[in-house]
């Protein structure tokens, strides 16, 4: 047993707990001394021609080599109950491991991409700032918006782009010598600052650490001059540690600036500006709401010591938008999300206000699931690798399981398609050769989809984002002329344009199919749409036709079609001292009876090209589509208190033994009943669903020991030695006819685990009580 110094540091709630460490391998001989006793080891000291890089370049070669002896990560283990052949299941990890690579490359580039003017309009104002008002700190106060959560991808930004090593020496207003190293970079939080000590230590600390631009070497180390050591908290000992780096710029982040208290930022933001003259504080606040209510919540001096502008950041929602243009849509995603676990995630984003790495987590984790527990996932592969050889009679038995193999069936036969329909069920050859020709499908239809969504949102008209639209066409498909206009009205809308928003949509919709779209990946396909670009080129020269000779009929005369407001007149009868209202339509020229059949024919011509499919109506869409919200909603979004209700109500279901079986009896409910057989804290569980919201401790023991001591009702085989069992046999401890002592003890272990669960706490309003705490 090993023995750990003891540490000054304050009381935690689990030190009376004791940990017992067994050496499974008597010491060496070279580790004992003398006598035979074990030798104390000697103090590790670091040396001077060592550095903390070096040891870990060492650890990971080392753990590289480790990896490679024992053969990590060389494949999946094979499915169908390990009846699948070892060269499916390493093709398996190799699809994932081109898959994911691509897409998380592009997703980062999104994300350095989505906040790029922002932060080459912070580093510009720092940069310029500097020297234009030396009694003052340079601030900047960055709008982000309420999603708190996305303020760690710009700051993270703000630190790489800041540091990214770039010396300023040429910044006006100081010397080469001050911005000969870059500045060092500090991110706080409202929980990193309970008061000013706290705060200065983080800064000190975080600047004179490790950072883009620092040396590892540093990162901990004690300055010292002259034989002095200086506080934690004492910015000298920062200074110091700058000038002997050649730099005196610091920027510290606020990165949540209103939840920091106002008083304590109103101290600190003083003290800074104190120390200007040897530190070069510069100053970025992260505010969701606005610059005029931030500088309220500061005194006015302190306020006039700020020199600052305002910056806004891209909105989370069109960062997220972009993320699923790249990551989801793409042509590159080897991997589609369906529409259940999008909405599922989006909605995640949405409204417990996650961030975005958190959106590219969930999709790390569908991808692994996918790939390694779905051997169907091997159908993706492309460019002749999926053989006939590789299929498996396995495979095929696994792809006559699928939905949409049984609805290809039922759609044969309903067809009178009996032939096909027999050859998919009997005939393993004949599936095979369907297997193989589904690539070519799913790219058809995946380019279908995306092109028709491309230029759906190149015209404009859609009042739904990029990603509702995406969901929206996998879930329910594409139909521009669908007679209810609730989710999609493009028809509706572009019945309602007049002559110069027609040749602005004609001309937008040929630009879309001219240039394409990168962030899809899909390039210009105007070779493909040979016919969209004709019908729209010939309607925008109608209509221009058109529109000019309006003109020239002069008098005001505008082009109209009777769709639009302008052609519906209002008309009055008085008819027997009554008013009468109708509408009716005005007269049309020959113009605006053109002008409408051009615009019938805009509608026809998008109706015809612009559809597509639900996703679930296609042959053999599951090997290459992840819709499974189960191990996502459980991962990402877990209830554990639900779980833990869940088991203390119902324990039999867990445990298995036959001590609770009378508690989980079918008459007993979904709560089970409570019984004296049950484990204490399954027990105590059921007293507390009957409890208000505060519960008198007394009350319960008393509770309790009417239900497990002498006046139970024997619910169980306990005879009383319950003291003499071990704490696995709780449940049988707590059977009926238990004496005081044992079950007071087992009532305060019970408690216990319903703290520890996070049930109960303790009660300040009345000392001899417990409150309830509500799960989120």
């Amino acid at each position: 047993m090993a023995q750990s110094e003891l540490v000054d540091a304050p009381f935690e709630e689990d030190d009376h707990r004791v940990a017992f460490i067994f050496q499974a391998n008597p010491p060496s001989s070279h580790e004992k001394g003398a006598d035979g006793a074990t030798a104390r080891s000697a103090k590790r000291r670091k040396l001077a021609g060592s550095s903390s890089s070096t040891l870990k370049k060492h650890q990971q070669h080392g753990s590289e080599a480790a990896n490679a002896s024992v053969g990590v990560g060389v494949g999946f283990p094979p499915l169908f109950g390990g009846a699948e052949s070892p060269e499916a299941a390493s093709l398996r990890r190799e699809l994932f491991d081109e898959a994911w690579p691509v897409l998380e490359k592009r997703v980062q580039q999104v994300l350095r991409d989505a906040n790029r003017n922002t932060l080459d309009e912070v580093a510009g104002f720092l940069k310029s700032a500097a020297g234009i008002d030396a009694d003052k700190l340079t601030s900047a106060f960055i709008i982000t918006g309420p999603n708190i959560a996305a303020q760690d991808l710009l700051f993270e930004q703000l630190a790489d782009r800041l540091c990214a090593g770039d010396a300023d020496a040429d910044l006006p207003g100081g010397d080469g010598a001050d911005h000969a190293a870059p500045p060092r970079f500090v991110r706080l939080r409202a929980s990193d600052a309970p008061n000013l000590k706290a705060v200065l230590r983080k800064i000190i600390r975080d600047a004179s650490a490790a950072g883009p631009g620092g040396d590892e070497e540093d990162a901990g180390a004690v300055v010292v001059q002259g034989g002095r050591k200086y506080l934690d908290y004492d910015l000298e000992a920062l200074h110091v540690f700058l000038r002997q780096h050649q730099t005196r710029r610091v920027v510290v982040a606020f990165q949540d600036g209103e939840a920091f208290d106002s008083v304590l930022l109103t101290d600190l933001i003083s003290l800074l500006h104190s120390w200007r003259d040897r530190i070069r504080f510069e100053l970025l606040f992260g505010i969701a709401t606005s610059v005029e209510l931030f500088q309220a919540r500061l005194a006015k001096s302190t306020a006039r010591q700020l020199y600052g502008a305002q910056f806004d950041v891209v909105q989370a929602g069109s960062v997220l938008d972009g993320v699923v243009k790249t990551a989801v849509a793409s042509t590159h995603a080897a991997l589609r999300i369906g529409p259940s676990l999008l909405r599922t995630l989006v909605d995640r984003q949405r409204h417990h206000v996650a961030g975005v790495h958190a959106f590219v987590a969930s999709l790390k984790y569908a991808y692994m699931c996918h790939f390694y527990a779905d051997p169907l996932s091997l159908l993706l592969l492309g460019g002749g690798r999926l053989t006939r050889a590789l299929l498996q009679p396995e495979h095929l038995e696994a792809a006559r399981t699928l939905g949409s193999f049984q609805a290809e069936v039922e759609a044969a036969v309903e067809a009178r398609q009996l032939r096909h329909a027999r050859s998919l069920i009997e005939d393993d050859e004949y599936l095979a050769n369907q297997i193989l020709d589904h690539g070519a499908r799913r790219r058809e239809y995946l380019l279908r989809l995306l092109r028709s969504l491309h230029l759906i949102a190149a015209s404009g008209l859609a009042p739904l984002s990029f990603t509702e639209l995406y969901m929206l066409a996998l879930s329910d498909g594409l139909d521009v002329s669908q007679a209810e206009p609730a989710t999609l009205p493009l028809q509706d809308a572009i019945r309602r344009l007049g002559p110069d928003d027609f040749l602005a949509l004609a001309s937008r919709l040929l630009g879309a199919i001219s240039a394409g779209s990168p962030e899809l990946g899909l390039a210009g396909f105007a070779a493909d749409a040979d016919d969209l670009v004709a019908s729209l080129t010939d309607l925008r020269d109608e209509v221009d036709g058109l529109a000019a000779r309006a003109r020239a009929r002069g008098q005001g005369a505008a082009l109209k079609s009777r769709y639009s407001a302008q052609s519906r007149v209002l008309r009055t009868t008085v008819v027997a001292h009554k008013v009468q209202l109708s509408r009716d339509d005005a007269t049309l020229t020959d113009e605006d009876r053109a002008f409408t059949a051009a615009v019938d024919r805009l509608c026809d011509v998008l109706a015809r090209h612009l559809r597509c499919e639900p996703l679930a109506d296609l042959f053999l869409h599951e090997p290459w589509t992840f819709d499974a919200r189960a191990p996502c909603r459980d991962v990402f979004a877990p209830r554990p208190g639900t779980t833990f209700g869940r088991a203390l109500a119902r324990p039999h279901d867990y445990l298995a033994c036959a001590c609770c079986a009378a508690a989980a009896a079918p008459a007993a409910g979904p709560a089970g009943r409570l019984d004296p057989a049950l484990p204490t804290a399954a027990a105590l569980y059921h007293l507390y669903l009957e409890a208000g919201a505060l519960i008198n401790v007394a009350d319960l023991w008393s509770a309790y020991y009417a239900l497990v001591g002498g006046g139970g009702d024997g619910g169980g085989e306990g005879d009383g030695e319950g003291e003499e069992e071990s704490d696995a046999d709780d449940g049988a401890e707590s059977g009926a006819g238990l004496d005081e002592r044992t079950a007071l003890v087992q009532f305060y272990r019970g408690l216990a685990e319903l703290r520890m669960m996070g049930f109960v706490r303790p009660s300040r309003r009345k000392a001899d009580h417990i409150a309830k705490v509500k799960w989120l």
